[in-house]
């Protein structure tokens, strides 16, 4: 072998050996997840299900927040939904490892209790679900939580279900803003539709059409009448439009020239999403939002989730390149309070980088990254050896494809 051959070889070992930790197949980057997931859920959903989340859950607001009482208000149902919308395809899931298992079970039973604590008027963890505009926002989480753990919503108790329907009902007294919001909006109808309640198709078919128009081009829709250069297209536009067409399609498919396009679109914005993940799992920050770290790569882990990954993005590439993203954004000291809640940042504690309407419970839509632990670990994501992401090849000096357009 010659020198050159030699350095090559010797670059590609540490380029995987320092972006994970050590080579391996997935098994360990999978524990690293669940011990994540354990890490930001265990404070939210034990205290909820003991009907005490109010009582200890510190909220921490914006600097330069807009209305601070109602925003506190909604900061509970904001941790609660998100974090669920985050872990329920891996609630869904079966097997495992016993350990595994035996976690899920009791996550399982603690966010049964969760969701009944928090559409019971006589709780004391009973949510805010219209007032202020917000709780529209995460009654639209709970709901696509709902959507993606099908489990959940079958375990629930007659009771219960009625007090969530009831709950989400709220919500159609806010009026969402011409952006984005009407998504929130249209996955409550979306919830109605898949679990057969009586729903607005007429809004639901207005929304797809309109977000139709707002299409920009490159897998990109603005968000309302002006594009903004930030992560909405994955926080809440494409994994929405992927799970209202996904309902759709299980009724009886009326949109297919639709969702012929949205297939295409979403599989280029997969691939711009991963070119965006930086050697060491930094990304740009930019635009608003920025402090729900990972959650800027919902549409990505949803993407490897649904196993709808382009052809140019190899699982096990995401896999690496997501673990990367974690790790960045979660492992600097002052993440967590001693306490175990999440802080405002992108990396540590940073909280002039907050918005407006952010809050402590804003935070949890960080666990949206880990949408792919509801494969199972025999899933080629996670049983597949580590493969460097484009930036890692890109930036080390070994061929990558090329990149371009898509419309």
């Amino acid at each position: 072998m010659n020198k050159s051959a030699i350095a090559l070889f010797i670059t590609l070992v540490l380029t995987i050996h320092f972006a994970n930790g050590q080579a391996n197949n997935g098994i360990k980057d999978r524990q690293f997840w669940l011990e994540h997931l354990d890490k930001i859920a265990r404070p939210v959903l034990t205290n909820l299900a003991g009907d005490a989340l109010k009582k200890n859950m510190p909220v921490q607001l914006s600097k330069r927040i807009d209305n601070p009482t109602s925003r506190k208000n909604a900061a509970y149902l904001e941790a609660f939904a998100r974090l669920l919308c985050g872990m329920a395809p891996w609630l869904n899931l079966e097997g495992g490892t016993q350990k595994e298992q035996a976690l899920r079970n009791e996550y399982r039973q603690l966010a049964l209790k969760s969701i009944a604590n928090a559409v019971n008027p006589s709780s004391k963890d009973y949510m805010e679900w219209h007032a202020g505009g917000q709780p529209l926002v995460d009654a639209s989480f709970m709901a696509l939580g709902l959507l993606r753990c099908p489990w959940l919503w079958e375990h629930l108790d007659t009771s219960t279900k009625k007090q969530v329907i009831d709950a989400f009902l709220l919500t159609r007294k806010v009026k969402p803003g011409y952006s984005n919001w009407l998504l929130f909006s249209g996955m409550i109808e979306v919830f109605f539709c898949k679990y057969n309640y009586q729903w607005d198709e007429l809004k639901v078919d207005l929304i797809l059409h309109q977000f139709d128009k707002w299409y920009v081009g490159d897998g990109l829709y603005s968000d309302g009448e002006f594009f903004h250069w930030d992560y909405y297209n994955s926080y809440v536009i494409h994994p929405y439009l992927q799970q209202i067409m996904e309902t759709f399609n299980e009724k009886g498919n009326t949109y297919k020239a639709m969702s012929d396009k949205l297939k295409r679109r979403s599989e280029r914005y997969a691939e711009i999403q991963e070119r965006l993940i930086n050697t060491d799992g930094s990304f740009p920050a930019t635009g608003r939002s920025l402090i729900y770290r990972g959650g800027a790569f919902h549409h990505l882990a949803d993407m490897a989730w649904k196993k709808k990954l382009p052809s140019s993005l190899k699982p096990s590439q995401v896999r690496c390149a997501l673990t990367a993203v974690i790790k960045k954004t979660m492992e600097q000291p002052t993440t967590f309070t001693n306490e175990g809640w999440l802080t405002i940042g992108l990396y540590g504690a940073q909280p002039d980088i907050a918005d407006v309407y952010n809050t402590t419970g804003s935070l949890y839509l960080c666990s949206f990254i880990l949408l792919p632990l509801g494969l199972p670990e025999t899933d080629a994501f996670w049983s597949a050896p580590d493969e460097m992401w484009t930036a890692q090849k890109v930036w080390n000096g070994f061929d990558a494809p090329n990149d371009h357009a898509s419309d």
